[in-house]
């Protein structure tokens, strides 16, 4: 099945027609096309990209599957004051790393990351990045490996897969969230539990869920998507709407109309890997 490296994105294709288009600048999956689950047809864009947003290597794109390392949100830490928000590996351009996969079932790439003099300044840390990325017939898996190159330091760090579904705001849900605590950061960061069975986003939301379970199903008019993740105990559910959608200078007009974004991740805790350990972060999205 085909790759196609055309120099700053790589574009791999499954045989039924799905696709996904994934940037050097950050890994950045900023195009995921594949039709209802058990159908061949028609293909829909399944990841929304705002028409505003940067794609030549200056800024983080907005929208598609972001990835936050080594930290999520602003920097909490001391150490990291030096670093903008979600730390570097979004804005970092990565190495293409191969074919990993290539056959009917699939095909699978890989991405690399490695400690250049720009991100040893702002992280002096041993580590290593490797983003594999791989495209079924109604499904994309994204795996995420931190590996600890460090003989004798332990790495302590946070990681997130930003995830940007297109669909309509105004009619999507996500369950199962019901139980779940969660720190809501449009109230002041309170803690409380979901009572919803279905959690929309028709008010402005930022919330990140407790130990979540690793599976969500996205519900909207028309279709849905189904997400499994390992290695993720948190799940954030975003959507800023106009109230604070505004405020984004890369966001199209309205666009916080037109997706949802459910963010599977580490945002409540950190990861501790030990001295040439390895841990690795998968989330897996299929139509439904």
């Amino acid at each position: 099945m085909p790759v196609v490296d055309e120099g700053k994105t790589v574009t791999i294709s499954h045989p039924n027609g799905s696709s996904a288009t994934i940037y050097l600048y950050g890994a950045t999956v900023t195009s995921w096309k594949a039709p209802a689950a058990g159908t061949s047809s028609p293909l829909t864009e399944r990841l929304f990209v705002s028409s505003k947003a940067i794609l030549d290597g200056t800024k983080p794109i907005r929208g598609g599957i972001p990835i936050a390392f080594p930290f999520f949100g602003p920097p909490s830490k001391p150490e990291h004051k030096t670093m903008g928000q979600h730390g570097f590996a979004r804005n970092s351009v990565w190495t293409f790393a191969g074919i990993v996969m290539n056959n009917d079932a699939g095909v699978s790439v890989r991405f690399r990351l490695d400690p250049n003099d720009e991100i040893k300044a702002v992280f002096p840390h041993p580590f290593s990045l490797e983003y594999v990325v791989t495209l079924a017939a109604h499904q994309l898996s994204t795996d995420l490996h931190v590996s600890n190159t460090s003989e004798t330091e332990t790495l302590t760090h946070q990681a997130l897969l930003h995830t940007y579904f297109a669909c309509d705001a105004s009619a999507v849900t996500v369950s199962p969230l019901k139980g779940l605590t969660l720190v809501d950061k449009t109230k002041n960061y309170a803690e409380y539990v979901e009572e919803r069975d279905e959690v929309d986003v028709v008010a402005y939301t930022d919330a990140v869920y407790k130990n979540a379970g690793g599976n969500y199903t996205i519900k909207y008019p028309g279709g849905g998507i189904h997400i499994k993740t390992v290695g993720f105990k948190d799940v954030v559910v975003w959507n800023p709407r106009e109230e604070a959608g505004r405020a984004i200078g890369d966001m199209e007009e309205g666009g916080w109309n037109k997706y949802i974004c459910v963010e599977p991740g580490m945002a409540s805790y950190w990861n501790e890997i030990p001295p040439g350990g390895k841990w690795i972060g998968q989330q897996v999205l299929s139509t439904l």
